[in-house]
Order: C-alpha cells, then sequence, then structure tokens
C-alpha cells in the first residue's frame, strides 16, 4: 500500500514539473512571468486593479446589448394573467403510467403577440411539471392529468421564469353530463338491439296485436343492458401523445422585451434569376380527415437557364424531413413545366406529419438535385399577415376620413 502511495506522489510530482505542452495563451503568461520579475509595489498595484476576468465580462456584458439591439425593438410588454399560450408536448403522458413530479418540455406552436409586438417567438421550449394525475374510473369517467409550468427558454438562449398551468380535468356539471350522455348512449344502442331481438323471436304479427308490447318489452330489457354496460364501462385514460396541441394559462403576469421583425426571420435564400411570390397559404385536411395538407399559391418567375417541373418542388421542414406535392391537394403546378423565361402562377399542396413544425419551399435542379431556392412559410405567414393588417388599417383610415 506504501508503495502505491508513493508511486501516486511521484507521479503528481513529476506531472507537474515536466515540460507538459500547455495551450498557446498558458505558454505566452508563463514566458512573460520568467522575463518579468515584478517588484512588490507592482504586485500590490495588480492586486488593487482589476483582472482580465472582470475585464471579460465588460466584454460580454457589451456583446450582449449588442445581441439585443439585434434582437429587441427597445419597448416592454407583458405577457399577462389568464392568456393562454398555444403548446405541443414533447412526450406521450399518460394517466396509466406517467407519474405526479414527471418532468416534460413542450413548444411554443405560434408567436405569442402583445399590444406592442412579439413577445416569445415560435419554438421556445417550456419546462413542465406533472403536478396531480388520476386514473380512469368507473361510470365512464375519464382519468386527467394536471401539470405546471415554470419557466420557457427561447430560441435565443434566454431563461424565462414564468407561472402556467393547464388541466385535461372536466368541471364536475360538465363531468356529470359526459357520464349520463354516454348512458343515454349506451341505453338507446341497447333498447334497439333489445327491439330487434323481439321482432326476430315473436315475429311482427305478434307485434301488432299486442300493439307493440313486445317490442316494448324487448327495448326495456335492452335499455337495461345498455345500462349495465355504461355502469360498468372504465372511463379512458387520458393520452396527451407527442405532438399533440395543448393550451396553457399564465397564472401570473411577466414583462418582456418585444422583438423585432426582422429577428423573427427564417434563413432563406433564392438563386439569381429565380424570383418566388407566395401570395397565399392553406392549411386543410387530407381525404382521412387528418388537419396535415399545406397549400401554396405561389408566383414564380424563371429568368434561369434552367428548367423545373412541379416534382422538382418540396416541402422541408426543421428536422430536416421532405414531403413531395400531394396528389390529394390542390395538383395546379404539380405536373406543369416552368422553362426559362416563364412565367407561372398556380397553387400547390403538400401532406406533412406535422403542420405545427417550421417549413420551408424548397426547389431544386432538375440535373444536379440541389437547392436552387429555400423560402420560409413562416416568413410567408407573417409577410402576408402584416399586408393583411395594413390593408384594414389602411381601409379603416379611408372610412373614417
Amino acid at each position: 500500500m506504501k508503495k502505491i502511495v508513493t508511486y501516486l506522489v511521484l507521479s503528481v510530482f513529476i506531472l507537474v514539473h515536466s515540460g507538459i505542452s500547455y495551450p498557446a495563451c498558458a505558454q505566452t503568461e508563463n514566458a512573460q512571468s520568467q522575463q518579468i520579475v515584478p517588484s512588490q509595489e507592482t504586485q500590490a498595484d495588480s492586486l488593487s486593479k482589476p483582472t482580465d476576468f472582470f475585464q471579460g465580462h465588460a466584454e460580454v456584458t457589451d456583446r450582449l446589448e449588442e445581441k439585443n439591439k439585434e434582437l429587441f425593438t427597445g419597448e416592454i410588454d407583458q405577457l399577462e394573467a389568464k392568456d393562454v399560450i398555444k403548446m405541443t408536448v414533447s412526450q406521450v403522458l399518460s394517466s396509466g403510467y406517467t407519474e405526479e413530479g414527471d418532468e416534460f418540455f413542450a413548444e411554443i406552436t405560434a408567436d405569442v403577440e402583445g399590444d406592442k409586438g412579439v413577445v416569445l417567438p415560435a419554438g421556445t421550449i417550456a419546462h413542465g411539471t406533472v403536478k396531480e394525475i388520476q386514473d380512469s374510473k368507473r361510470l365512464g369517467r375519464d382519468g386527467w392529468i394536471e401539470v405546471s409550468f415554470d419557466y420557457l427558454i427561447t430560441p435565443d438562449g434566454r431563461e424565462i421564469p414564468i407561472q402556467g398551468q393547464m388541466s385535461t380535468k372536466l368541471n364536475p356539471v360538465v363531468g356529470t353530463s359526459k357520464v349520463l350522455a354516454k348512458s343515454a348512449g349506451y341505453t338507446a344502442a341497447g333498447g334497439l338491439v333489445g327491439g330487434l331481438l323481439a321482432l326476430n323471436i315473436f315475429g311482427l304479427p305478434a307485434a301488432v296485436l299486442s300493439q307493440g308490447y313486445t317490442l316494448a318489452g324487448g327495448a326495456a330489457v335492452g335499455g337495461a343492458v345498455g345500462m349495465g354496460m355504461a355502469l360498468y364501462k372504465k372511463g379512458k385514460d387520458v393520452l396527451i401523445s407527442q405532438g399533440d396541441e395543448i393550451r396553457v394559462k399564465i397564472t401570473k403576469g411577466v414583462d418582456l422585451p418585444v422583438f423585432k421583425k426582422e429577428a423573427l426571420k427564417q434563413e432563406e435564400f433564392v438563386c439569381d434569376g429565380l424570383n418566388i411570390k407566395i401570395t397565399n397559404i392553406d392549411i386543410g385536411e387530407d381525404p382521412f380527415g387528418e388537419m396535415n395538407t399545406i397549400t401554396v399559391a405561389l408566383v414564380i418567375t424563371n429568368l434561369t437557364d434552367k428548367y423545373f417541373t412541379g416534382f422538382d418542388i418540396s416541402m422541408v421542414n426543421d428536422l430536416n424531413s421532405s414531403f413531395y406535392p400531394s396528389v390529394f391537394g390542390d395538383t395546379t403546378l404539380m405536373f406543369s413545366k416552368i422553362k426559362p423565361g416563364d412565367r407561372l402562377a398556380g397553387r400547390i399542396s403538400f401532406s406533412v406529419d406535422d403542420i405545427k413544425r417550421k417549413h420551408w419551399l424548397v426547389i431544386y435542379d432538375r440535373m444536379e438535385r440541389k437547392p436552387v431556392a429555400k423560402i420560409s412559410i413562416d416568413n410567408a405567414k407573417r409577410d402576408l399577415k402584416d399586408k393583411k393588417e395594413a390593408k384594414k388599417k389602411k381601409k379603416k383610415n379611408k372610412k373614417d376620413a
């Protein structure tokens, strides 16, 4: 044991005093300390002066102020109590296996605006905790989950403390009426089955001779069976799946800086000679009832030497998943040819896996299959919204005048 300790001490000693390769900044400082031996007065002065560490902090503060000027207008707006924020959950929450105290994250799906502008951009992450949970019970009573949120992380890296909550628990009156509605539904179904059963057993003549009492009796029995099913049936465990939208109510107001419109714009590019203008964006359902179809109306002016078709256009999300034109949507541009010198207007649809994610309209070089244009759908939505508001404001001013 003593030998081991001795070897360790010697190893540390050799490691400290040997010529280990330090970073360049460390070697420079070491060389300077060897060349210049400070006097006692110099050492005393150095103790009274601020160190490089504090100077570095001043530089960081300056950079932070510059960044704030780039991002924010300088105005302050308030996220008020009782405001509701739309979010999507990043994981499954179920009363079947989720426990109280479990942590999870959600993402804000749409810009949160105050009176002066956007205070929380889409993509802001919220930290949540399961506050209370209840399993499903008999009488068709569903389970429920209550969650709380304590802070947000914005895309620019700020951490903002908040107080917010969301619950799937029904109001007692609403919950009771829901159970009764289920019971009535099962009773009606049971009555129908019982009536048909009596009709099959006793026949139509018996029903006529008994003035319908056989059917009524069958329906009564069937109704009793139906009510029994309703009393026996257990409610559903609440299930919030990944990507489901929830509405979170803010319980305490918080002051937030207002973002500049330029700071919220997503990155995009278009090659020289190609002009793409999005004139409208519609969100709709596919033939199966899923709200997942993005239809874009656009005008394309091709002054390049490249040739495109509708199949050279795709929709790409922020997870780098690509979606090509859908035959279930608008196919105006899908089978179109865009030759050099053409100017074409039309609509094209894409079925995506999550309409709440960020998306870009991408056009590829037909020969090299490299992107020649990448247009942000979010940027287009904001521009269309601004134009609509400006038009409405102009119309109102003209009416007032």
